[in-house]
């Protein structure tokens, strides 16, 4: 790895890269990247049979292939024990193996930073030598070994706190003196706290990393308020880092989250890959350049949008606005689930369409399906053609209700249940 001057705004040349140099790049690592995946992952030697590598060359040819979901590869890992396939390393030669919720289960490779957080935690002020005390979890979830193993890469020594046992937190931090923080938003309030409480001193702490949970403005502006410089970062247990804040001259935030240089980011209509026009909400999908867990188009199951321009801070990738919800919008109508991908499939077989949400509400103690199309100048017929489609997708029958192009909000929402709001 290379060093990284503590007086340098980036972390190294990649991030500061003109659009040229930057597709110029991406066409030739991205093919040889699919042509890992297809030579070592059994998941993906499968799943990318048909697929020429070398005809993937930007995000207008990834956004053709599937898209990986977390439920395909928790369906492959039961019967193919124990990574499904995915993993292009072997077992034998990974350094830990994790098991988060769902249950789904996941590795770290051997080389330094498996999850690339060093990027991140620069951005943040962190840098050589800086102690790090981390609260994330330790036991069976990779929370805390991506931000330990970010934070070593950066030579921090690092406080392994992991979660709970706030008092004696509060006392190593004492005791210590760790100049940053790292966990979910809140708990660094919760450890802040308690060290009042006990009269510790935990004033040392002057940056903090935090993910896992929404940073509200309030505790933010709390934090500030106590001498604490705290950043957010996006960052999942399977893909590592995805994206993080930067600091403005003032001090704050720059506005939405910069992508990190080790995956690509799509944002595409929930239930499905296709990608969205920039700006618009849908479903995180991330690629990953990870070696060992070469993860091609998985679908995170957050919602966020791309935001125009580059950030303030010098760096050039793609920002997104960091996370806006979840996808995942089923609904029950009529004791029959109604998913995204069904709702997509609508729209497909009608190209009038724009954008297409289904409303979901209760008249006469009865479940009543509409689906809201934005259709320039849409009649009774093209309403009547939609309708049989929408029963034929969902098998269950449904108003159309057109209004014009752009009246639909932007956010992501594909299914609109608006039962339990409308009861309460």
């Amino acid at each position: 790895m290379s060093a990284h001057a503590s007086d340098s705004s980036h972390y190294d040349a990649l991030e500061t890269r003109d659009a040229e140099s930057r597709a110029r790049d991406l066409a030739e690592v991205l093919p040889k990247q699919i042509a890992h995946a297809q030579q070592n992952s059994r998941a993906y030697a499968e799943m990318l049979a048909e697929v020429d590598p070398r005809s993937v060359t930007d995000l207008q040819a990834l956004a053709k292939l599937p898209v990986t979901r977390k439920q395909d590869i928790m369906d492959r890992q039961s019967p193919q024990a124990p990574l499904g396939g995915f993993n292009a390393s072997e077992i034998e030669a990974m350094a830990r193996l994790f098991a988060s919720p769902g249950p789904v289960y996941e590795p770290q490779g051997i080389r330094p930073d498996h999850w690339r957080m060093a990027r991140g935690l620069y951005a943040a002020g962190f840098h050589c030598g800086m102690v790090v005390h981390n609260s994330f979890a330790y036991h069976l979830t990779p929370g805390g070994w991506i931000m330990d193993s970010g934070a070593r890469a950066l030579g921090c020594p690092v406080i392994p706190a992991g979660t709970g046992n706030s008092a004696q937190q509060a006392a190593a931090i004492h005791q210590l003196r760790p100049a940053a923080f790292t966990g979910t938003p809140d708990y660094l309030k919760v450890l802040l706290d308690k060290a009042d409480e006990l009269g510790l001193d935990a004033s040392s702490i002057e940056r903090a990393m935090v993910s896992g949970g929404p940073l509200f403005p309030s505790l933010r502006q709390e934090y500030s308020d106590r001498g604490v410089l705290v950043r957010q970062c996006y960052a999942t247990a399977d893909l590592g880092l995805v994206a993080y804040e930067t600091t403005a001259p003032d001090g704050g935030p720059n506005p939405g989250m910069v992508v990190d240089e080790g995956v690509l980011v799509e944002i595409v209509r929930p239930g499905t890959g296709d990608p969205v026009a920039d700006g618009e909400v849908g479903e995180l999908v991330v690629t990953t350049f990870n070696p060992d867990y070469p993860l091609i188009r998985f679908a995170t199951g957050d919602m966020s949008a791309v935001l125009s321009g580059s950030s303030p801070c010098g760096r050039t990738n793609t920002r997104i606005k960091g996370w806006m919800g979840r996808a995942d919008q089923t609904a029950k109508v009529k004791g029959m689930f109604v998913h995204p991908q069904q709702i997509a499939r609508v729209s497909e077989r009608h190209p009038e369409i724009q954008k297409a949400r289904a409303q979901v509400t209760r008249e006469n103690a009865q479940d009543v399906l509409t689906l809201v199309c934005e259709v320039a100048g849409g009649d009774q017929r093209l309403a009547e053609a939609i309708a049989g489609s929408l029963h034929e997708a969902t098998q269950l029958k449904g108003a159309v209700a057109f209004v014009e192009p752009g009246e639909l909000p932007n956010d992501g929402i594909v299914i609109d249940d608006q039962r339990e709001s409308a009861a309460g």
